[in-house]
């Protein structure tokens, strides 16, 4: 008995409507073309299985040297290892990253082009008018890398003694007290903002420098009274006794510096920032890619010496899932936009 090849097609299949308008064709020239649409998604699923096989690009909106370059350089070392590929960072600076964020929002989902973003990109996306890009639609977290604090900081020789000091200070003469953080529109700059705002100190005002050693500068030369800054570029300073620490603004304190209170400690209730850095890809990334590339970065943050390394630097290593990422920036967005619409800030 001669064997008969049934091709099963739906009516609602585009194959079936090629078939109905061209009768002409032969019957072996359908199962080709068949077994050509059918193999689509199967050559799909086993690209992600030999992933990856060419190098990874890991864009960082920020210049090589800092905190955030240093950070994501280790990962991008020990993340080669893992995988057997090449994770080159590439440094693209820009105005709150806004370059790196659209380069890699625009980028093909493949796994092989991801984002080192942070607290700073939630605050972007809740300041400016309008981005290339949505931070809550047009990526696929990955995982989050590490977790630290913004200092407030006041001179070794300063008179104000704790937060609660200089809260009432300021608002006895606000004429003579005021705030530094780098730059406008920053993590940090917001930071201060959140403080101004949740301590109703709505008279002094809040000055924004270009960079870290500018601050630090006016800080010495008491043309700022108190400076919030992230903990990694004024560490040392804290531990020469240059400075010191009134308080940190998360919600725990940073084992770090255990003696330093929290915000929440030294009075002003409900003040929790904690700013963060993580991976993501291109949103439509393939799950199984996303996965993978989860599990490496959580086996690498809970390495003793990348552990060690973070905490030199004043971050505490710690990743998680995709979905505990995508709620943090989501969080995050949603906390900043209500700050900027309380203060009613002018969107940039």
């Amino acid at each position: 008995m001669r064997n008969t090849l049934r091709l099963q097609i739906s009516s609602k299949s585009p194959l079936h409507t090629l078939v109905q308008h061209q009768a002409h064709w032969s019957k072996a020239w359908v199962v080709m073309l068949a077994a050509a649409l059918l193999q689509g998604p199967l050559a799909w699923a086993q690209g992600t299985n030999t992933y990856p096989n060419k190098p990874i690009r890991m864009v960082l909106g920020y210049g090589a040297g800092g905190v955030a370059d240093i950070t994501a350089r280790l990962v991008a070392q020990k993340l080669s290892e893992a995988l057997g590929q090449q994770v080159v960072v590439d440094n693209r600076p820009s105005a709150a990253g806004v370059v790196a964020g659209d380069m890699v929002a625009k980028a093909d989902p493949d796994g092989y082009t991801l984002l080192h973003m942070n607290y700073g990109n939630a605050v972007s996306q809740a300041l400016f008018k309008k981005l290339p890009y949505d931070i809550k639609k047009d990526f696929a977290p990955i995982s989050a890398m590490g977790f630290f604090d913004v200092l407030m900081l006041v001179d070794k020789n300063s008179d104000i003694q704790n937060v609660q000091d200089f809260i009432a200070k300021a608002k006895a003469s606000p004429e003579k007290y005021n705030i530094g953080s780098v730059s406008l529109g920053s993590g940090q700059h917001f930071s201060a903002l959140l403080f101004q705002y949740m301590a109703a100190l709505h008279s002094i005002s809040l000055i924004p420098y270009k960079t870290t050693p500018s601050l630090m500068l006016a800080l010495k030369g008491k043309d700022v009274s108190v400076a919030f800054e992230i903990i990694s570029p004024t560490l040392a300073l804290v531990k020469a006794g240059e400075v010191r620490v009134l308080a940190v603004s998360g919600s725990s304190r940073f084992k770090g510096l255990p003696d330093v209170p929290t915000m929440t400690e030294s009075g002003v209730k409900g003040y929790d920032v904690k700013a963060w850095n993580g991976v993501a890809a291109p949103a439509k990334t393939p799950q199984a890619i996303i996965e993978r590339l989860n599990k490496e970065i959580n086996a690498i943050l809970a390495m003793p010496e990348v552990k060690q390394r973070f905490l030199d630097v004043g971050i505490d290593s710690r990743g998680g899932t995709p979905e505990e990422l995508k709620e943090l920036m989501s969080t995050e967005v949603d906390k900043w936009n209500n700050l900027v619409n309380t203060m009613k800030i002018e969107r940039m």
